[in-house]
């Protein structure tokens, strides 16, 4: 779901800390659903379904156990983790919105994290007069949900807690609002494809003869060879036999899905990839799947099930087509750094070394602002993506705008 943190390197499995015991007996009870799972379905079953398994499985996947997922100690770091300035600046791009939608509006987070981000938003909404009537984290993980409650209940004032509530679905009644994911649809589970003979082929896993998860190719299905087809229009080219990468045709159902009732607000999206004609070009040739524990990447997605992250980037061209069939207007698209540098970085670092109690926490957020903007860290890599309906983001896009990249 996450990128780690900057000093990520590729590593082998075996170059990684040894997970602990009952890590690895952890591991192997999922590893052993997996298998049953396999077998239950004739030998196997598609990729899709064996990440969705591996990150969400009740109990046993990536997300929904117990470990540490956020920090240092974890195996990422995400933007609202390095300190306040990330969710200060979201923050400000919303109140527009919300002060135009009136005292009615909600917003909902999809993937609550740790729950930093709704700690610094919500008291930035406060100072700014534009608090949302209610603040919904939908969040699948009970384990995640826990930890969002302890750190909200400790550090919002009892007025700003009673705000926020935690969903087990989309809101289905109507409502008006933001919705905002950061670094969430790099964790849904993807459908992998191939060509062969110029056919569209599925990736599946299997089991070789011990056991092992291996990896095998079955005709795709209609959904992902029309899918696979429209991306081959919009490159010019088809793809060439054996070309492998990563592909949503389920990315227009699933916005339609967590929108829920949205008549009338702004949905806002920042993750890591790229337009389409750069996450399809030629040199990449494997897609953009990849695997990560503990700051490090495995190149092996199928080692340790349940201690490792698994992730795929955004095709942000697909994006754009899903919130705009919607029914929602793009409102912009830029680099993570543009963005939050258009909605008031410089004020909000400015503001928050004046709090500050010394020279080390000052340079603490100056590192943090680098981290969040520069080209060679998140600044780049990172995009974002917002859509409007019946209100206006206002200056939220007016840095760098790339639309035209789409």
């Amino acid at each position: 779901m996450y990128l780690p943190s900057m000093s990520a390197t590729p590593e082998s499995h075996a170059a990684l800390p040894a997970p602990d015991a009952d890590a690895l007996a952890h591991s192997e009870r999922l590893r052993t659903a997996l298998q049953a799972h396999i077998h239950g379905a004739g030998g196997a079953i598609p990729f899709s379904r064996f990440m969705e398994l591996s990150l969400y499985a009740p109990g046993l996947g990536y997300y929904s156990a117990g470990a540490t997922k956020f920090g240092a100690s974890g195996d990422f770091v995400t933007a609202p983790e390095l300190g306040p300035l990330f969710a200060a600046c979201a923050a400000d791009s919303f109140a527009p919105v919300l002060q135009q939608l009136g005292p009615q509006a909600d917003i909902v987070e999809l993937g609550g994290g740790s729950g930093a981000f709704a700690e610094v938003a919500l008291k930035k909404l406060l100072a700014a007069d534009a608090l949302p009537a209610r603040y919904a984290i939908l969040e699948p993980s009970a384990d995640l949900r826990q930890r969002q409650q302890e750190r909200l209940r400790e550090r919002l004032n009892p007025l700003l807690y009673d705000l926020v509530e935690w969903l087990d679905a989309p809101p289905q009644d109507a409502w008006s609002g933001v919705l905002f994911a950061n670094e969430v649809i790099d964790a849904l589970p993807t459908p992998r494809f191939t060509l062969r003979d110029g056919e569209v082929f599925e990736e599946h896993v299997a089991l070789d003869g011990e056991g092992r998860f291996i990896r095998t190719d079955r005709p795709a299905d209609a959904l992902l060879a029309a899918a696979v087809r429209h991306v081959e229009r919009q490159r010019d080219e088809p793809f060439p036999d054996g070309y492998r990468s990563e592909l949503l045709p389920q990315l227009p159902y699933w916005i339609q899905a967590v929108i829920g009732g949205l008549r009338s607000g702004a949905m806002l999206f920042i993750d890591y990839g790229y337009p389409r004609r750069e996450f399809y070009s030629a040199q990449r040739t494997n897609g953009t799947l990849r695997a990560f524990r503990r700051h490090r990447m495995v190149e092996d997605v199928y080692a340790l099930p349940g201690l490792q992250d698994i992730t795929a980037s955004v095709d942000f061209t697909a994006l754009a087509e899903a919130g705009t069939g919607a029914g929602f207007d793009l409102a912009g698209y830029c680099t993570q750094g543009s963005f939050l540098i258009g909605n008031r970085l410089e004020h909000n670092l400015a503001a928050a070394e004046a709090r500050a109690h010394d020279e080390a926490q000052r340079y603490r957020l100056r590192q943090e602002a680098k981290h969040l903007t520069l080209p060679g860290e998140m600044g780049e890599r990172f995009q974002a993506m917002g859509f409007q309906r019946d209100v206006e983001f206002g200056a939220a896009f007016l840095v760098g705008d790339l639309s035209w990249r789409l």
